[in-house]
């Protein structure tokens, strides 16, 4: 054992820290219940979404507008009709797509 460990203890480490850094990180990225899918309505807003939902996530409307369109592909805040947007709410009472319009 310790002739491996001579051998190898460098690849050893190498693999335990991956190993715990891909745990990690696996734990922190997983937050499939941070976030759900709207689907947009005729005169919705990026704005009227962050003031709608501004009691379920912890950004300012600047903040929160700033996000949906980085992760969803938006560029200049123009959403449409039938467009279905991530929007980062805490969804753990909610249905993973919901009409923004038809709040609780």
């Amino acid at each position: 054992m310790k002739k491996l460990w001579n051998n190898y203890s460098y690849a050893i480490v190498l693999l335990a820290v991956s190993l715990m850094f891909t745990l990690v990180a696996k734990v922190h990225l997983n937050t499939d219940d941070a976030y759900i899918t709207v689907t947009i309505e005729e005169g919705q807003s990026l704005w009227e979404l962050s003031e709608s939902f501004g009691h379920k996530h912890n950004l300012s409307d600047r903040e929160f507008i700033s996000w949906v369109e980085k992760e969803n592909g938006i560029i200049g805040e123009r959403i449409y009709p039938g467009d279905e947007i991530v929007i980062p709410v805490i969804a753990d009472h909610l249905e993973p797509t919901q009409i923004a319009g038809a709040e609780e």
